[in-house]
């Protein structure tokens, strides 16, 4: 992962960051997490999902759904 780096102005206050797209994703995931967490049934199918234990094949998947 690369570095952060910070941009100032005149006054050396500082005024935006520059960070590696891997940290812009992974605070991205964390934040759209946090925000499905936030709603009870969205908090439920999350939880169930990663509890579940049988895995629906990538195909039928996509016929279910109708794509």
């Amino acid at each position: 992962m690369g570095e952060i780096q910070y941009i100032s102005d005149e006054q050396n206050n500082v005024t935006a960051v520059i960070v590696p797209i891997d940290l812009w994703q992974e605070i991205q995931a964390e934040k759209e997490t946090a925000y499905l967490l936030k709603n009870e049934t969205m908090k439920k199918r999350l939880l169930e999902a990663r509890n579940r234990k049988e895995n629906i094949p990538f195909d039928d998947a996509c016929k279910k759904l109708g794509v």
